[in-house]
C-alpha cells in the first residue's frame, strides 16, 4: 500500500461525512495570471496552448477548485483587483493536504482611481467626493501610498485646516485639498473601493503565502465563524480601511512572517473565542494600534508564548 494511499485512508476514514475525500494524487495545480489568462481556459497549465492554460482572475480558480488544491498566482507586476471569498469544503484542504493559494509576492488591490467628474469644487482648491458602498474611507496617491490624512474635529464636526496633498473624512465625503490652481485629476488620486481582500468562513486546512493585500475599505483578511486549521504566511497587510488581519468566532488561525502596518483602525482585531499564533510577525503600530482585543475569551500567542 503506497504512502499516499494510507493517508487517503485515514482521511476517509475519520473525515466527518459532510467533508470531502481525496487522495493527494487527485489534487491540482491551479494556474492564475490576469496578463496571459482566460476565464474560459481550465486553469491547469501555466502557459496557454491546445490542451487548457491559466484562468484570470483568482475568483475563477477557486470557482474551480476542489478540496485540497493549490492556486498558484503568477506575478505579472500588475495588481489583481478582486474580492476573495472562500467558503465551502471545495476551498478547504486536509491535515496532510491543505488548500493552498500561492501568491509568488503578487499584489491583491482593493483600491480604484477617484473618476474625474467624482470631484465636487466646495470652496477655492477644496474639492470633495463621495465613494459608493460606504465602508471606512482611506485614500492612496498615485504611488499607492495612504495620503497624508488629517482628523476632523469630533468635537465640533468641523473641517480641519488642510494644506496642499492632504486631506480628511467627514459625513462620507473625501475632502481633498490641491495646490492652489491644480485640479484633483492633476494627484490621481485613489481609494479603497472593495470591501475585504480575503474572506475565510467555515473553512479549513487552508493555507495563503507570499501575497500582497491592499487598499480595501475594510479588512485585508477576515478570518471568522468556525475556520479552523488556516495558516497565513509571508503576507503583507497594509493600507486597509479597518485593519490588516481580523479573526473572530471560533476560529484557529497561524500567522508565521507577516509584515502588517498602514492599516486605518487597527493592524490586527482578534476576538473571542478565537485562537491565534503570531510568529516572527512585524506588526507596525502605525497610525493605529498594533492588536485591539474585546477581551471576550480569545487567546493570542505571540511568539509561542500567551499574551495576557
Amino acid at each position: 500500500m503506497s504512502h499516499s494511499f494510507r493517508i487517503a485512508l485515514i482521511l476517509c476514514t475519520f473525515a466527518p461525512a459532510a467533508t470531502y475525500c481525496v487522495d493527494e494524487a487527485s489534487a491540482r495545480r491551479l494556474f492564475v495570471s490576469n496578463v496571459a489568462g482566460d476565464d474560459t481556459a481550465n486553469a491547469q497549465y501555466p502557459e496557454s496552448s491546445d490542451v487548457g492554460g491559466p484562468v484570470r482572475s483568482i475568483a475563477r480558480a477557486l470557482a474551480v477548485a476542489k478540496a485540497g488544491d493549490t492556486i498558484v498566482i503568477t506575478n505579472t507586476g500588475i495588481p489583481y483587483r478582486e474580492s476573495l471569498s472562500l467558503s465551502s469544503g471545495n476551498q478547504s484542504g486536509f491535515v496532510a493536504l491543505p488548500f493552498v493559494i500561492e501568491g509568488n509576492g503578487a499584489v491583491l488591490d482593493g483600491s480604484a482611481l477617484v473618476p474625474d467628474d467624482d470631484w465636487e469644487p466646495v470652496r477655492g482648491d477644496l474639492y470633495r467626493f463621495r465613494p459608493a458602498g460606504g465602508g471606512n474611507l482611506r485614500m492612496f496617491d498615485r504611488q499607492g501610498k495612504p495620503a497624508p490624512e488629517k482628523p476632523v474635529d469630533r468635537v465640533n464636526l468641523r473641517l480641519p485646516q488642510l494644506a496642499a496633498g492632504e486631506w480628511c473624512a467627514h459625513a462620507g465625503y473625501a475632502y481633498f485639498q490641491c495646490a492652489a490652481g491644480k485640479l484633483p485629476r492633476e494627484y490621481a488620486m485613489s481609494y479603497a473601493a472593495l470591501p475585504v481582500g480575503i474572506t475565510l468562513y467555515h473553512v479549513h486546512d487552508v493555507r495563503i503565502v507570499d501575497l500582497t493585500i491592499q487598499g480595501f475599505q475594510r479588512d485585508g483578511v477576515n478570518v471568522h465563524d468556525g475556520t479552523r486549521d488556516v495558516s497565513l504566511a509571508g503576507l503583507t497587510l497594509r493600507g486597509n480601511g479597518r485593519c490588516g488581519l481580523a479573526v473572530g468566532g471560533s476560529s484557529q488561525v497561524i500567522v508565521e512572517g507577516c509584515l502588517i502596518g498602514d492599516n486605518g483602525q487597527a493592524q490586527t482585531i482578534i476576538d473571542g473565542p478565537a485562537t491565534v499564533g503570531l510568529q516572527n510577525c512585524n506588526i507596525l503600530e502605525n497610525p493605529a494600534p498594533a492588536l485591539v482585543r474585546p477581551r471576550r475569551g480569545e487567546r493570542v500567542y505571540i511568539d509561542g508564548e500567551l499574551k495576557e
